[in-house]
Order: structure tokens, then C-alpha cells, then sequence
């Protein structure tokens, strides 16, 4: 059994509030023939009640120690698979041969990898058919926030452009083991099938918003300096006056192609 410290290193914090594990449960309503995928299941709080529901877990847990104890819990299962290694790293696709049932993720997520682990999964939407986490309420508050709000920002955008999010419901820090510092939260994140307006150059979609919210007290006029010029804004429909926080995910997209379509 590992130490104390080494739980503080992978940023662990195990839940294990029965009537929390019973809201998330109602909340995802595993199928049977659902292909689920839990990262950093931990402890088994959440495995156990996921196997009981389908015929294939694949589970991916970076820390080794954890592992012979959550095999031994499922024993009698032949739906589980462990995957060893670093969910940052994990090649997704590598679970699904594409002619099967989308993939379906639940975790509860390390606070320290939380959001580029976000940005990981991304890569991997067309495989997927949800997503519901367990995360640092701030992170949620983010993901899910509108334009105007002082949370929305690049982690809203790129989550937003390519998912439906929904802020599903609060979880006290007493439901873990050691309870967090902070409060935490579930949302859900379904990606679209088709895109309600796709970026043509996603690279160039993704470096707009990240220079626009780099400096995200100036103007979009200086903001956009050098990817784009005020005339260039105003023909995208938006006022070169604004901060980036005002601008939607939508005009943020048709920027993107005008700028593209100019090249």
C-alpha cells in the first residue's frame, strides 16, 4: 500500500458519499451494452456500481499501487479492463475499432490536470458519446459560462464549440477522502454530431481565442493586433471596441473562417 504523500502527488481525493455515487449513477443511466470509460476510478467507488450495470469498463488509473486492490474487488467481472498509465497521454481510440458503441467517460478528475485533460479528450469527440465529471466547481463554473460572465473565457469556448455542457449538480467537500479544499461539482458534456458551425481552420480557431483572451482587459483592436485588423472585426460583425469576454463562441468561429477564407 502506498503512502499518504504519494496519494497527495497523483492529486487524489477518493469519494466515497454513498447518495452522491447514487445522484451520479441517475445521472449517466449506464445501458447495458454502453462501452463506459472511468479515468482515475481510484478506489472502485464508482467502478463497482458501473460494472454492475454494463458488459465493458475500460478503466485507465496512473497509480499502479491502486490497482491489484480495485482487480480484487472485480473479480467475479469479465467487463473489466485496467489500462495503467497517464490519462493525458492515453490514446482513446485505441479503445474503440469504430464500429461499436461510442464511448461513454466518467471520472472523477484530478484538480491539478483537470483542464488540460479537458482539452485532451477534445481530440477524441467524434468517438465519444458523453462525458460526465466530477471537478473543482471554478472549473465547471468555467466550462459552462456565457458571454459577458467573468468566467467565460478560452475553457468555455473550445469545450462550448465542440460539446453541450450542462452544470448537473454540487458536491460537498465532506463526500471525499481527504475532503478538497475547494467544492466541487458534475457536469456532463455531450459532443455534437455534426458542428453548429464548424471552424475551417481549427488550429487558426484555436489561436485567435487564445491571443484574444491572452490579453483580455484590452479591446479586440488591440487584442487581434496582427491576426486581425478593426476592418476585418467590423466585417465579422463584431465592434472592435469590445473585450473578449463579449464575444460569442459563434462570431469568435466566423472570425476565424473570414480570417481563413483571406490567407
Amino acid at each position: 500500500m502506498s503512502s499518504p504523500l504519494s496519494r497527495k502527488r497523483f492529486g487524489q481525493h477518493f469519494l466515497h458519499d454513498n447518495m452522491v455515487i447514487s445522484r451520479i449513477m441517475a445521472a449517466l443511466a449506464p445501458g447495458r451494452e454502453d462501452h463506459l470509460v472511468e479515468i482515475g476510478p481510484g478506489r472502485g467507488a464508482l467502478t463497482l456500481p458501473l460494472l454492475a450495470h454494463c458488459t465493458r469498463l475500460d478503466v485507465i488509473e496512473l497509480d499502479r499501487d491502486l490497482i491489484p486492490a480495485l482487480q480484487k474487488q472485480a473479480i467475479t467481472s469479465t467487463a473489466l479492463r485496467v489500462h495503467q498509465g497517464d490519462a493525458l497521454r492515453f490514446d482513446f481510440s485505441n479503445l474503440t475499432t469504430g464500429d461499436e458503441r461510442p464511448l461513454r467517460i466518467i471520472g472523477n478528475l484530478p484538480y491539478n490536470i483537470s483542464t488540460p485533460l479537458l482539452f485532451h479528450l477534445l481530440q477524441y469527440a467524434p468517438l465519444i458519446h458523453d462525458m460526465h465529471f466530477m471537478l473543482q466547481k471554478e472549473v465547471i463554473e468555467r466550462m459552462v459560462a456565457p458571454p459577458g460572465s467573468r468566467t467565460y473565457g478560452r475553457l468555455s469556448i473550445m469545450l462550448q464549440y465542440r460539446c453541450q455542457l450542462t452544470d448537473l449538480f454540487h458536491i460537498p467537500p465532506t463526500a471525499f477522502s481527504p475532503p478538497p479544499q475547494v467544492e466541487s461539482a458534475v457536469v456532463r458534456l455531450e459532443p455534437f454530431r455534426t458542428l453548429p458551425l464548424a471552424a475551417v481552420d481549427e488550429a487558426l480557431f484555436n489561436r485567435i481565442v487564445t491571443q484574444a483572451f491572452s490579453y483580455r482587459r484590452k479591446t479586440l483592436r488591440n487584442a487581434l493586433k496582427g491576426l486581425a485588423s478593426p476592418a476585418l472585426l467590423s466585417t465579422a460583425g463584431i465592434d472592435p471596441s469590445l473585450r473578449p469576454e463579449m464575444v460569442t463562441v459563434m462570431d469568435f468561429i466566423h472570425l476565424s473562417n473570414l480570417i481563413a477564407k483571406s490567407a
